[in-house]
């Protein structure tokens, strides 16, 4: 009697422990699919011991590694085409500043170009003004001596140079409301040469600077 009992103690045992074990067993089954335990990794040193293989699980699209990894790779997207918008901003800044410098050059040649013209024409002002001082002082010394004597002055002179003077004797003449004495001195000079002065003098001079030397 007391061995039938001994024998039914272990065997309930025996039950107990199996049911332990699948109890245990179900529960890592169960862990695993829910993710909170990975149970293949639990029981790699065994399997390696046994001889047997593990594959590593793939990892669940839900992870938060492959989101961390999706959002890291669009960031990474979008730092590249702001790189690329950038380079392209840079390059276009780039074009505009040269041609803005082409421009700058242009407009810089063309006020170099018109202040020389000025220069020029100052020059040209100031050597008329001079020219015309000039005759006048000469009008003035001619007016001032018989007119014999002027004949003799001029008929020395070129016969551009009578026509710039004979025009400003008239011009002072009418100046001071006085009587000119260019019909006087023209008809001292040759007659043939005072003919071809006063056809000169009939034309008007386009441009009396350009005449000034």
């Amino acid at each position: 009697m007391v061995r039938y009992n001994r024998v039914r103690v272990g065997s309930r045992i025996f039950l107990l422990l199996l049911l332990v074990l699948v109890l245990f067993f179900f529960g890592l089954w169960w862990f695993d699919q829910l993710n909170i335990l990975n149970a293949k990794d639990f029981f790699a040193p065994v399997f390696k011991l046994v001889g047997l293989k593990t594959t590593t699980p793939l990892e669940s699209k839900d992870s938060p590694y492959l989101l961390e990894e999706e959002r890291l790779r669009k960031q990474e997207q979008a730092l590249l085409i702001w790189q690329e918008e950038n380079e392209n901003r840079e390059k276009s800044l780039a074009d505009k500043e040269a041609e803005l410098t082409q421009m700058m050059n242009a407009v810089k040649e063309k006020e170099e170009a018109l202040n020389e013209r000025e220069k020029s024409f100052n020059d040209r002002v100031n050597l008329y003004e001079d020219k015309n001082k000039r005759l006048r002082q000469v009008s003035l010394w001619l007016n001032s001596m018989p007119p014999d004597e002027a004949v003799s002055h001029l008929t020395n002179m070129e016969d551009q140079d009578i026509v710039d003077l004979l025009r400003i004797t008239e011009q002072i003449a009418a100046e001071s409301e006085e009587m000119s004495l260019v019909s006087v001195w023209l008809a001292g000079l040759d007659p043939e040469r005072a003919a071809a002065i006063e056809r000169k003098m009939i034309k008007k001079p386009t441009d009396q600077l350009l005449s000034v030397q």
